[in-house]
């Protein structure tokens, strides 16, 4: 999976074009630049810069009812008992 699809669908997450619209444009835009590229460099730089934007772009975000500590471990317990079932029957 391309980076800018992954970048894409946690800005879709985020809100964040309702929120910052055009932090969330430079993001993409960054994302798609890395996958653009094969030069380390140039996508270890722009990797640092799209790092700072998500990070800044995540603290705007709303608060959601999904998504908190509870929720994760929600989570992992529900992956936990199917991974047992699974296992309890023969697969």
């Amino acid at each position: 999976m391309a980076i800018a699809d992954m970048i894409a669908a946690e800005l879709e997450d985020l809100h964040a074009a309702e929120t910052s619209p055009g932090m969330a444009a430079v993001a993409f835009d960054l994302a798609q630049a890395i996958d653009g590229t094969d030069a380390a460099t140039a996508k270890a730089v722009t990797a640092r810069e799209l790092r700072s934007i998500m990070a800044d772009l995540r603290k705007l975000a709303p608060v959601g009812e999904k998504g908190d500590a509870v929720d994760d471990i929600g989570e992992q317990r529900k992956k936990r008992q199917e991974e047992a079932r699974r296992r309890a029957a023969g697969g």
